[in-house]
């Protein structure tokens, strides 16, 4: 039997106990697929001494000194699943830059400054995966770096965020509000106590990132991605939406646009019910990729929770593992394409707006004058109600985001428009 590849873990909360209860449970299939036995070393946590719920290790091998365990000369791989920035940022690159093969979960760090990982990856010649950092135990991210290497991607549109497609799923089904949705997503253990992240589109915006990068061949950062959260999101949207025969979800869209460049983005958005994505409910991901050869292909399940992730994590880590008994390493970062990213007032999007208006002659008339005024042709226009309760809904053809802001600016200022009760993009036409 050959020596057994040493594995240090930081972190043990949902995801690292999990991680570890895998590793003991499947001792001997990963070793059989391994080629050689996967050593526990070391588990770093913030506390010594936590009730770990009867983990199937050894006490004597947590310790508080994440950074000392990752230079120990006996570990061969790292694992990472505590989040953040840093001090995870400083534990990585000094296992990468010693040559010390990573697995991490963390979708912020690689949105963030990814390319300093690649870095010290290449100098170390040392593998980097990162499969659980986006959509759970989803096979997302090795297809888009491998499977499809040979095709040229054009689109990746997907729902990456569990909480809020749990929230968009309820109000939908039930028509309740943003608020009651959120309380009953907290109750139900999909949202956490502070859930701006999800809901705010920070935690899609970092993984549509990620996906970015691999499927443009691009360093895309979260910086570069345009975001919008869920919390303006009401039940007349969504009323409003079923009478189009759509639903809104929280969409992380990344396309390569047609002079060149890559626009990423992530925003509420109306989509046709007929859409594959449009089934999507509750705290489930999918991720719908177009490519020129392969076409449509759709990939589906649970994004999120300790067990769908670590069994990610274990997938990376027997990859990593098989490299390091083989002397070899993954085809490094792909970034040769090094696409411009186009800010979001150049990227062509559709917009439905609903406006509450005066009930009086010549208002439509009016309104469409200011759309034709910015060159935004409109698809759709629907008046309905009198009096105080007079609404003009309207639906435009594709236009540069910039000219639709501009639009909608400029209603909010006419004497006859009470107010703007909406205004969501539509995708998926």
């Amino acid at each position: 039997m050959k020596e057994p590849v040493k594995v240090a873990l930081l972190g043990c909360g949902n995801v690292g106990a999990e991680v570890v209860r895998l590793l003991h449970e499947q001792t001997d299939d990963l070793t059989a697929r391994i080629g050689a036995p996967i050593e526990l070393v070391g588990v770093a946590v913030r506390r010594l001494g936590r009730d770990r719920g009867g983990l199937p290790v050894d006490p004597s091998i947590f310790t508080t000194d994440a950074l000392g365990l990752v230079k120990r000369d006996d570990v061969d791989v790292v694992v990472e699943v505590v989040g953040g920035i840093e001090p995870a940022r400083t534990w990585l690159v000094e296992a990468l830059n010693a040559g010390k093969s990573v697995v991490t979960a963390n979708k912020a760090l690689l949105a963030e400054d990814g390319g300093t990982l690649h870095d010290a990856a290449a100098r170390g010649g040392a593998d980097l995966y990162y499969e659980a950092a986006v959509a759970g135990a989803i096979p997302l991210l090795r297809p888009l770096r491998e499977s499809l290497h040979g095709d040229r991607i054009t689109r990746v549109t997907g729902i990456v965020n569990g909480t809020t497609n749990f929230i968009l799923s309820s109000m939908d089904a039930t028509g309740a509000g943003f608020g009651e949705a959120l309380e009953e997503a907290t109750t139900l253990g999909y949202a956490e106590a502070d859930p701006t992240a999800d809901v705010e589109g920070f935690d899609a915006a970092a993984k549509a990132a990620i996906l970015a990068s691999l499927a443009f061949h691009t360093r895309v950062g979260a910086a570069d991605v345009y975001r919008e959260g869920i919390t303006e999101v009401s039940a007349a949207d969504v009323a409003s939406a079923k009478a189009m025969g759509c639903t809104i979800k929280l969409l992380c869209i990344a396309t390569r646009t047609d002079d060149g460049g890559v626009s990423v983005r992530v925003h509420p958005a109306m989509i046709p019910r007929t859409h594959p994505l449009a089934g999507v409910g509750d705290a489930f991901n999918a991720v719908f990729v177009e490519a020129e050869a392969a076409g449509q292909l759709m990939f589906y399940g649970r994004g999120a929770g300790g067990a769908p992730t670590a069994s990610a994590v274990l997938g990376d880590l027997v990859a990593v593992a098989r490299n390091r008994l083989a002397k070899t390493r993954a085809a490094s970062e792909s970034a040769y394409a090094d696409l411009p990213v186009r800010s979001m007032g150049e990227v062509r999007t559709r917009y439905h707006v609903s406006l509450d208006v005066a009930d009086r002659a010549g208002v439509l008339a009016a309104v469409a004058g200011v759309f034709a005024k910015h060159d935004v042709s409109i698809a759709t226009v629907n008046q309905s109600g009198r009096g105080n309760d007079a609404v003009l809904v309207i639906v435009t053809h594709s236009a540069p985001d910039a000219a639709l802001a501009a639009t909608v600016e400029e209603l909010r200022g006419l004497d006859f428009v009470r107010s703007i009760a909406s205004v969501l993009r539509v995708e998926g036409e």
